[in-house]
């Protein structure tokens, strides 16, 4: 997490001197109003979702998630991770702290893959959305294409990541 704070703000120092560099105070100005516009819009759904992910965590016990979403869930955890990654509304803002509150609740790696790959590649809240913007055929070609991804991701997750996480 700190990690992410520093590279996030290092880019927004890189952003912030090349709008000063481009066009001064004025476009550092617009910059900062613009981002304060987009914070107070996008605020109460991240206090939203953080709040949720610690109900999660606290709701969530521990048999269930050992039954159904731990390393020891095998199939049965990628095929609810694959599922759940799709009927997640609101994409990674929302999925994401659910990830994350998932991995402390003691979910299986290939489970946390499955589920943030079927998130990315799936989610059927946006299907119609695509069948306008694209297509039926092509959002059906995609769909079809992207079905089988998230359960491969997580049983490559599985089967590599302890070896990669160095763990045995």
């Amino acid at each position: 997490m700190k990690t992410a704070l520093i590279i996030m703000g290092v880019l927004l120092l890189g952003v912030v001197g090349l709008a000063a560099w481009r066009g001064g105070w004025p476009l550092v100005s617009e910059g900062l109003k613009r981002g304060g516009r987009e914070s107070v819009t996008l605020l109460p759904l991240l206090v939203v979702v953080f709040v949720l992910t610690g109900f999660v965590q606290v709701l969530l016990p521990r048999e269930l998630v050992a039954h159904w979403l731990s390393d020891e869930a095998g199939l049965r955890g990628i095929a609810v991770a694959w599922v759940a990654g799709a009927l997640t509304p609101g994409g990674g803002p929302i999925g994401m702290p659910l990830a994350a509150a998932l991995v402390r609740s003691g979910a299986g790696l290939g489970v946390v893959v499955t589920y943030l790959t079927s998130l990315s590649l799936l989610s059927f809240i946006r299907l119609p959305m695509e069948v306008a913007m694209y297509g039926g055929r092509l959002t059906g070609l995609r769909l079809l294409i992207s079905l089988l991804l998230p359960p491969v991701a997580g049983l490559l997750a599985h089967a590599l990541g302890p070896a990669l996480m160095g763990r045995t």
